[in-house]
């Protein structure tokens, strides 16, 4: 027989009330039963061995990975809930997990190269840290970090996440005996596929180095539900504008500066580097902070931008800088300033 510590194990909630899920399902109040008539269970099927783990020396995140198709989904449809727009995940993330992930993308995903959601716990990084973000052709976008500590127990406990899909974005809800949480939302940082396709959900079964993820998925439920979210102020990525700069790249992972002649050498390196990305004279505007790790190139175009991420890529770690929503305001404001006084506006420095 297994020991008490392998099993998983009740929630604190759970233990409280007395009222305890099993591990196998999910709770009745959210009408995700293998009869509902609003959507399906799509694991375990039919000789799925439940649950289902990652193997424990996995050759890369596909190897051994659980795949779902997630069919008859209509971006069309998801704003008014009237479409297949919901997913739930019943799992276990044992307390010496380091971490697990989740991602859903379209059907033509070239071997999830290219992500709409990626959910990543992360029990030990810094306190503790739910890693939300999206993936374009190999390169990882800028993350969304939530605090573990402001979330329901994701490790350790017996937990249900659910993912609904709107017009506006991915929203993430933990969900623990009648209690709902809803711990962030991702927005749509590119399209949705159009028309009435798949989406895969993909369940990974290592990091991107190789390092095995570890926890248990018993149970998941795919299907159409009424628009949870309610007053979404103060939700983690909601109303972010999470728009990209057109032609400002944010460019991380560099050495550490400690001195005022460090950030001057490293803002005439980047100068050199970018140089041809600065239409016919060569101007581009670089920004880089003393104690940073980070620095902020902006070229003359979106074309421009474009080609530097496309032939840089293998010299720098580099993304299209995204506006925060105070960056959209000012933006917006000096566009309404510009429009009264009858000049055009092209750029804005956001330093």
């Amino acid at each position: 027989d297994d020991s008490w510590d392998q099993k998983p194990k009740p929630s604190l909630i759970s233990n409280l009330t007395g009222n305890t899920t099993p591990v196998h399902d999910f709770s009745k109040d959210l009408g995700m039963s293998k009869g509902s008539l609003d959507g399906e269970v799509l694991y375990p099927g039919e000789g799925d061995v439940v649950p289902w783990e990652p193997p424990q020396k996995p050759m890369n995140f596909l190897d051994g990975c659980l795949q779902l198709e997630l069919p008859d989904f209509d971006s069309s449809l998801v704003s008014s809930g009237s479409g297949n727009n919901t997913v739930a995940i019943k799992f276990h993330a044992p307390n010496e997990s380091s971490r697990f992930s989740i991602n859903i993308a379209a059907q033509n995903n070239d071997n999830f190269n290219d992500i709409l959601l990626h959910f990543n716990p992360r029990h030990f990084q810094r306190g503790g840290q739910l890693v939300i973000n999206d993936r374009k052709e190999t390169r990882w976008g800028n993350d969304l970090s939530v605090p573990l500590s402001q979330l329901p127990l994701m490790f350790g406990a017996q937990s249900t996440l659910i993912i609904q899909i709107n017009s506006e974005g991915f929203d993430l809800f933990m969900q623990s005996e009648g209690n709902r949480v809803h711990c962030a939302r991702l927005e749509h940082r590119a399209d949705l596929p159009e028309g009435k396709v798949s989406l895969m959900l993909q369940f990974p079964s290592s990091d991107d180095y190789g390092n095995p993820e570890n926890w248990q998925v018993f149970r998941v439920w795919w299907g159409r539900k009424p628009i949870m979210a309610g007053d979404i102020s103060g939700v983690a990525g909601a109303n972010t504008y999470d728009s990209v700069h057109k032609k400002k790249l944010f460019i991380s992972g560099l050495s550490k500066l400690h001195m005022d002649p460090e950030v001057d050498l490293r803002r005439a390196e980047l100068e050199r580097a970018f140089r041809k990305y600065g239409g016919r004279q060569g101007l581009v505007t670089v920004s880089v902070q003393k104690n940073s790790t980070f620095a902020f190139v902006e070229v003359a175009t979106e074309q421009q931008a474009d080609l530097a991420l496309l032939e840089m890529k293998d010299r720098y770690k580099l993304n299209k800088a995204r506006r925060t929503k105070h960056e959209a305001l000012i933006e917006k404001r000096a566009a309404e300033e510009a429009a009264a006084s009858g000049k055009v506006t092209d750029t804005i420095d956001w330093d």
